[in-house]
């Protein structure tokens, strides 16, 4: 028969396996981007409000179009993870603001979960167009081109 003092070990080391046994099949909830309130998107007009006002109410976009600053995009992510294992985005709202020349908002274009998408590339590669290379084509490939003096005139730089 145990002792009372190794009878309280052996629960207090089962509790704790336990609670480290939970702990590692325990979701991960993260968030990403910026913490959107509906009021405030609501409260933005086209028409009414222009680029400074929508700094003040939204706060610095997350970020601008590559193609002039006549689009500003917020993003915000809710992920959920189980343990170890891959992120999986749970809610997602993508807000554009377009922007006229004169700096004054156009249209405000929000879009959900609906338009992300899986990329999943074949066997760990990204196919790509372009020749093809394998180790021994990397390593010998410029055999005999090094050094090699070319047959014509050399130019005013380079006179050989």
């Amino acid at each position: 028969m145990l002792a009372p003092l190794s009878r309280k070990f052996v629960t207090v080391a089962a509790i704790a396996a336990l609670a480290l046994g939970s702990a590692a099949c325990s979701r991960i909830r993260g968030h990403q981007g910026f913490i959107y309130d509906q009021v405030l998107l609501d409260s933005l007009q086209p028409g009414i409000d222009n680029r400074d006002s929508v700094e003040k109410t939204l706060g610095r976009p997350t970020f601008t179009s590559q193609f002039g600053a006549t689009d500003w995009y917020y993003v915000a992510r809710d992920t959920k993870q189980l343990a170890f294992s891959t992120p999986k985005p749970v809610k997602q709202m993508v807000v554009r603001v377009r922007f006229d020349a004169a700096g004054n908002v156009v249209a405000l274009d929000k879009a959900g979960l609906e338009k992300a998408v899986n990329i999943n590339p074949e066997n760990d590669k990204t196919p790509t167009l372009g020749r093809d290379s394998n180790l021994f084509k990397d390593l010998f490939g410029n055999i005999g081109s090094v050094g090699a003096t070319s047959q014509g005139g050399g130019t005013a730089d380079n006179p050989n």
